[in-house]
């Protein structure tokens, strides 16, 4: 009876470990769903709405200028921030003030991103906090789910960023 239950048991610790690490595996590797929260990159991402970032891109290192991006935060690193590339390693960039009075160039320097978002008055970005390592980039956005969209289509719900 004993040997019975801890076979059992066993077996069943032995598929939750299999499959613990196949969706490790997924998700980082393949891709995840992340739900977007803040204003930063309206109007292409609202509050609230859920997207897909894959991660294959990244390691390939095909993150290209234009690309939204899920990265690990710079200040806290439990959280993650959805913003658009802007510019690569090399490239020149226009950093402007608060007031848009001063602007000056800089250079993205070698292993580092310029990230910023959609919506430059309520963004905290690479205006801010300077070039992002590549290293941390989690993922990148190539699809929306829109719940309200949903709503109203029922049967398509997703958009290809």
């Amino acid at each position: 009876m004993f040997s019975r239950v801890l076979g059992k048991t066993l077996g069943f610790v032995g598929y939750t470990i299999q499959y613990g690490c196949i969706a490790h595996c997924a998700f980082e590797y393949i891709g995840e769903i992340v739900v977007c929260s803040g204003p930063s990159m309206e109007p292409t991402i609202v509050n609230k709405d859920v997207v897909f970032s894959e991660r294959m891109t990244r390691h390939l290192c095909k993150i290209q200028k234009g690309d939204i991006v899920i990265a690990k935060s710079l200040f806290d690193p439990n959280m993650n921030v959805c913003k658009r590339i802007i510019g690569l390693e090399g490239d020149k960039v226009c950093m402007s003030g608060p007031s848009n009075l001063f602007k000056t160039q800089t250079y993205v320097p070698k292993g580092h991103v310029w990230l910023e978002g959609d919506n430059l008055t309520n963004s905290t970005d690479s205006r801010s906090y300077g070039p992002v390592p590549y290293a941390l980039i989690r993922g990148r956005v190539c699809l929306k789910i829109t719940m309200t969209w949903m709503m109203k289509n029922p049967h398509r719900h997703m958009e290809k960023l």
